[in-house]
């Protein structure tokens, strides 16, 4: 069959004012085992320009496909994008079907079928063996009730999803499509050739805010060797200069990530690594943070979220500040970089404990910081909490973290706004910092952070020209339950437990 797949142009803030781009991993996971099977596959990326939708209709219809597969990292502010794109290719070429994948839509299968009848299947949880087993199931007219993992309309008309398909245990046995990409199209940290990549799913962390918990099911992870073999190939035959992992805790398992450290010291190539990870792993590894460096790592997001222990309490972090502040002097130690990220707009927050954690992330000391709002996802228990709280921000495109979409009690959003610029030009600005933009002994960190500090300059006006002349809340808008439906924590495993086969098990397939 003729497939294409097709990244959406995302409207956030962060994807419009980088120079750089990075390939869109969760297509290219899904294309490769769909080349594996024969089929025609191509990539439509409408990050670049971005593209718009009368051009997108027509690269999608350029060979006439059969098969449309839309995905998105940043699937919940991508959806208004997706479907105006699903409903333009619909009108022009009734005949091409449509697949939709994502965190969003594997959760709001029902509403995303019911309110347009431009996407036809929802594949829901990880898509590598699903999508394939969808188009096998479309290209040789099997029942779709047997497909398990996706979302779709009977004959007459009503949504319905089949049984939930299985975690994948081996996450090795799926290759990428590489082929599907020019390497020299994508960049990152300033200039250098880069791609995402994964070396686990999932974390075992309880955090009940976490749109990703429940998607990944369960915490699992490549094979160090191979994982360190494929970035070694993708430098010497690609060009790749650096990795940005997309794991939501690459160094749950300190056995399986001190491997992949010693795999890639063994491979020797001169390429960096970035990547999230949880403060307190930092801590545990204190001994080994050597290797971390020596095997290319040059930076950490720490998902530290607040630095009030209340606030870390309600959210479940599992955190604490002693390990964060431990876990930033450890890393400056061995010139690995900390962006901390700090959510605002909890419900009860006020000026002055905005003031408390502007102090707390002074004696933190982080290289960079990066300031989010609390966005609340459906599927998650922190939801059932927030459930009653006023939504001012209809708009789903600004649901991506960079916007408050919550009313506060005690704040009104343009004091929320400009305490949040003033804290991150006061934490980036101070003199410590800007010694170390200018004067870092290493001089590819060096690099990197003059190259952050010029991204984070562009974002940070533009986004006070945005919230002056473009944002309009509502004064009094609907509850959250009301604007997107009720809590579905019961449903937030996306996927059943992966099953480990036992030795025997795999020697007889």
């Amino acid at each position: 069959m003729k497939i294409v797949l097709l990244n959406p142009p995302h409207t956030a803030i962060g994807s419009r004012i980088p120079d750089d781009h990075l390939p869109p991993l969760g297509l290219l996971a899904v294309g490769g085992p769909l080349l594996d099977d024969g089929h025609a596959v191509r990539l439509i990326d409408c990050e670049f320009g971005p593209l718009g939708f009368e051009e997108i209709v027509a690269r999608v219809l350029d060979d006439c496909p059969d098969l449309l597969l839309i995905g998105h990292s940043g699937s919940t502010s991508a959806h208004p994008t997706a479907r105006r794109i699903a409903s333009d290719v619909r009108m022009a070429a009734p005949s091409v079907r449509v697949i939709y994948g994502g965190v969003f839509p594997t959760y709001h299968w029902r509403e995303v079928l019911s309110e347009s009848g431009a996407f036809d299947f929802i594949v829901r949880g990880e898509g590598e063996e699903t999508v394939r087993r969808l188009v096998r199931a479309l290209s040789s007219l099997e029942p779709l009730s047997e497909v398990l993992g996706i979302a779709y309309r009977d004959d007459g008309g009503r949504a319905l999803a089949t049984h939930p398909a299985e975690a994948i245990a081996n996450l090795d046995a799926y290759r990428i499509g590489w082929e599907l990409i020019e390497h020299r199209r994508y960049s990152y940290w300033g200039g250098k050739r880069a791609v995402v990549l994964q070396f686990s799913r999932g974390c075992p962390h309880l955090c009940n805010y976490c749109g990703q918990r429940g998607f990944w099911t369960r915490w699992r992870h490549r094979d160090p060797v191979a994982f360190a073999k494929e970035i070694a190939r993708l430098h010497r035959e690609e060009g790749v200069e650096l990795i940005n992992l997309a794991d939501e805790n690459p160094t749950s398992s300190r056995k399986a990530w001190l491997a992949f450290l010693n795999a890639m010291i063994a491979e020797n190539v001169p390429v960096q690594i970035v990547g999230s990870t949880r403060a307190d792993d930092i801590v545990r590894d204190a001994d080994i943070l050597p290797l971390y460096r020596k095997a290319g790592v040059v930076r950490w997001l720490l998902g530290m979220e607040n630095t009030d222990d209340a606030t870390l309490k309600l959210i479940k972090k599992g955190g604490t500040t002693t390990s964060d502040r431990q876990a930033i002097a450890l890393l400056r130690q061995h010139d690995i970089l900390s962006m901390a990220t700090w959510v605002v707009g909890f419900e009860e927050e006020r000026l002055g404990d905005l003031w408390r954690g502007f102090k707390q992330l002074l004696s933190y000391d982080p290289d960079q910081i990066q300031a989010l709002y609390v966005t609340p996802h459906r599927w998650t228990p922190f939801f059932g909490l927030a459930r009653d709280r006023t939504v001012i921000e209809p708009d789903v495109r600004k649901w991506d973290y960079k916007h408050q979409v919550l009313k506060m009690k005690h704040l009104h959003p343009a004091v929320l706004f400009l305490s949040v610029k003033l804290i991150e030009v006061a934490i980036q600005a101070r003199p410590k910092a800007l010694a170390r933009v200018l004067l870092h002994r290493d001089p590819q960190q060096r690099h990197s952070m003059r190259w952050y500090t010029r991204m984070g300059r562009r974002v940070w006006f533009h986004e006070l020209y945005e919230f002056v002349f473009r944002r309009r809340h509502f004064d009094s808008g609907p509850t959250l339950q009301v604007f997107w439906g009720a809590p579905q924590e019961t449903e937030e495993e996306s996927m059943l437990p992966p099953r480990r086969r036992r030795p025997a098990d795999s020697a007889a397939a």
